[in-house]
């Protein structure tokens, strides 16, 4: 089956259309219309019929094979019937279609974006969006202010056969992951990487080969993933930032993250290559 591609786009076409979709925030949460253990975004037709209010920080993101797609925030959101929800975008994992839910994060970034970059951080004044860029400039001063991202950079850990795994007080239950933290000023993704895993484990690592990056809107990242080796160290989980680190041979690992993360997607990687070389 065909599958639409996303084409990201700026400045909005000189025609609409019923069918178009809206990609609409109330607190952080998007608007979907359920259909079963399924969702799916609202079209216009249907945000109209359910009295939404999309008015606020209005955004054109592109086109999804023939339709268009906007974002926006809702103003006092109505009650809404059964089959129409606000979910957050992790409780969408597995329930939206994962291009359709990859737009909806590029989506409430735009939004969050807009709604906190109102008015100038240097002189106060309120700004105003740029034609043709999603920027927002002062006025006054000439600040432009674009959307945040802040690089945060993934590391799956291998001894041999072994993968070091690490689960953050946050996570669910029974579930780990591979290390990761963010970006500071000054820092290569190699040496944040290197930092981040002696930080949190104690560990010492070397030979970081790229894997893969991933847009992650929690709340605004751009997870960039490689695969490491061990070099020395025992494990130490840092006190408030890890809760359980171990080692884990491919045949007993624990929970993992949802196969639509990067993380999953590293792990699994990694795992079919550890099986693919084993005697």
């Amino acid at each position: 089956m065909r599958m639409d591609t996303f084409v990201p786009g700026i400045t909005e076409p000189s025609q609409t259309s019923d069918s178009d979709l809206w990609f609409v925030f109330n607190a952080g949460s998007l608007l979907v219309i359920g259909e079963g253990t399924t969702a799916r975004v609202p079209c216009r037709r249907e945000l109209e019929e359910l009295g939404v209010a999309a008015t606020r920080c209005r955004h054109y993101l592109g086109r999804l094979g023939e339709r268009s797609c906007f974002t926006a925030a809702a103003e006092a959101p109505p009650q809404l019937p059964e089959h129409a929800q606000w979910q957050g975008l992790r409780r969408l994992f597995g329930r939206l279609d994962e291009t359709v839910l990859t737009i909806a994060g590029r989506a409430i970034q735009v939004v969050e974006w807009d709604d906190t970059h109102r008015y100038c951080g240097r002189c106060g004044s309120p700004t105003a969006l740029k034609h043709g860029e999603r920027a927002r400039v002062c006025p006054n001063c000439q600040l432009a202010g674009y959307p945040r991202l802040s690089p945060a950079v993934m590391g799956l850990v291998r001894r041999g056969p072994e993968l070091l795994l690490a689960r953050s007080p946050h996570f669910p239950e029974g579930m780990y992951s591979a290390l990761a933290g963010f970006v500071e000023p000054g820092e290569t993704l190699e040496q944040t990487l290197q930092r981040e895993v002696r930080e949190e484990v104690g560990v010492e690592i070397t030979n970081l080969r790229y894997f893969d990056s991933q847009p992650w809107p929690f709340p605004h990242s751009l997870m960039i993933a490689f695969v490491a080796d061990y070099v020395s160290g025992e494990i130490v989980p840092q006190p408030g930032e890890i809760e359980a680190a171990a080692w884990f041979g491919i045949d007993h690992l624990p929970r993992l993250p949802h196969p639509f993360s990067i993380a999953r997607r590293l792990i699994d990687d990694t795992i079919a290559s550890i099986a693919k070389a084993a005697p």
